[in-house]
């Protein structure tokens, strides 16, 4: 008789163990994100380089019964996350002529994946969205290495044919009510494009959309196939090495590694037919590229193993530098080749003076050559012997540390400050400041090594002429 009511009340108490959990679970407020409907999307994918660059206009809902969202999240397949560069977001403040653009925080997002292995990102509003507000996000991204060559092989006189893969709607969290994608590709030469009624084409431009209420986290692939001959540099590693003098000098060395990350060339090259028909043979390869250096620059030199490479134009003003530099043969998909560029500035258009007393030199991040894809970048910033308590400001994450370098007439060395970054693109080349400590007695420490050197020279001379050095009689 005691065994129904024991099993009586454990049904009993699990049952009011589910009610309480479905009361809490029903009760529980809502994410504020989860709040959110994009009204309307544009996204627009420029095509027209080797760099994948994509501009997107969101404009934002909060729901009227929704507390305060103080994020937006943006959704990225995993492949995109791999190629993924640099994300930048800002939001519109202001209206009509007073509207500004203010610069947001993003950064990957701690939040569970969504579907389908997508990666989300943060962008961090600088003032949170209220119940029923409405406000317009301006968002850019670019991706590295994703066009994918097609045929993966091409002889000399070929063109290059790619592949690009995306999706026709908007990858979003949210509930998007409105959208229209735009892809943008070099020339009118389009192989074949992915249908997705309404689907159009003008020129070199294919537009899909608008669609209409699509549900969160929604995915149609499209595919495009299309000719791209931009030059497809890039720079496998970087080595950009900073010597800083406080006699008035700043030195820059940069070590690259490049190749033509295109469709790969098969067959043999032959230089008659390439100088002959310029127009048709090698439209795919690269014979110069343009480096954008500060102004005032001075001592600038090009060279490679075997020495130095006089196909190189320098132009100057006192706003910028370019200097154009042609490889000892034009590069096709799969070559490669190394070079060094280096080149002095003067110390005072770059070292400056903190209110805290401390020294910092101003640089300029990311590598000079535009329209070029870095994969691996090693900056080395090489400060004066005697510096102490170094500190580098970087605008993104980048990995940091110290070591000592040695040059003529060091002591105890120079702490060199180490940053690295992976996937560099143009967006990156942007200023950084390194902050340091400096003792201005450690500049007497060279002129009297030198002078010391001179003086036991002269000491030495004297003695030897002094000294009696011939053979006597015994």
């Amino acid at each position: 008789m005691m065994a129904p009511s024991l099993s009586t009340a454990v049904s009993s108490l699990l049952l009011l163990l589910l009610l309480a959990a479905a009361i809490s679970v029903s009760s529980s407020p809502p994410m504020p994100e989860d709040s959110i409907r994009v009204i309307s999307a544009e996204k627009r994918i420029d095509l027209t380089s080797p760099i994948v660059k994509v501009f997107l206009t969101l404009k934002l809902e909060n729901d009227a019964t929704a507390p305060e969202a103080s994020q937006v999240l943006l959704a990225f397949t995993p492949t995109e996350v791999e190629h993924l560069a640099i994300v930048k977001a800002t939001r519109a403040e202001g209206k009509r002529k007073k509207k500004i653009y203010v610069p947001l925080s993003v950064k990957a997002s701690d939040l569970a994946a969504a579907p389908n292995g997508a990666r989300l990102y943060s962008i961090l509003l600088s003032t949170p969205l209220k119940p029923a507000e409405v406000t317009t996000l301006e968002v850019f991204y670019a991706l590295t290495h994703s066009l994918e060559p097609f045929p993966a092989e091409i002889t000399q006189s070929d063109p290059q044919l790619v592949y690009y893969r995306d999706s026709a709607v908007l990858l979003s969290p949210y509930h998007v009510l409105e959208q229209v994608t735009y892809i943008k590709m070099p020339s009118n030469r389009v192989e074949s494009f992915t249908r997705v009624d309404p689907t159009s084409r003008a020129g070199n431009e294919v537009k899909y959309g608008a669609y209409n209420n699509q549900l969160p986290n929604s995915y149609v692939p499209i595919l495009v196939h299309y000719e791209n001959n931009r030059p497809f540099a890039v720079v496998e590693e970087l080595v950009r090495k900073v010597e800083i003098s406080h006699w008035g000098n700043v030195q820059i060395t940069e070590q690259y590694k490049l190749k033509h990350g295109g469709a790969q060339h098969k067959g043999v090259f032959s230089r008659l037919e390439y100088q002959s028909r310029p127009s048709i043979s090698g439209v795919s390869s690269f014979k110069n590229l343009l480096a954008r250096l500060p102004p005032r620059v001075h001592s600038v030199y090009y060279r490679d193993e075997i020495g130095n490479i006089s196909s190189s134009h320098l132009r100057s003003d006192s706003h910028k530098s370019e200097l154009e530099i042609e490889p000892r043969y034009p590069l096709f998909g799969g070559w490669h080749c190394t070079f060094t560029i280096g080149y002095g500035l003067p110390l005072q258009d770059f070292l400056f003076e903190s209110d805290d007393g401390r020294r910092y030199i101003n640089l300029t991040f990311g590598c000079p050559l535009l329209d070029t894809v870095v994969d691996d970048l090693t900056i080395k910033v090489v400060l004066p012997e005697g510096s102490t308590s170094p500190q580098a400001v970087v605008p993104f994450l980048t990995e940091q540390y110290l070591e000592t370098s040695y040059s003529y007439l060091d002591v105890v060395g120079r702490t060199t400050v180490v940053l690295k970054k992976r996937n560099v693109v143009g967006e990156h080349n942007v200023p950084f400041q390194v902050y340091y400590e400096f003792n201005p007695i450690f500049m007497l420490a060279e002129p009297l090594m030198l002078i010391s050197a001179v003086f036991l020279f002269f000491v030495a001379c004297i003695a030897y002429l002094h000294m009696d050095l011939s053979i006597g009689k015994s």
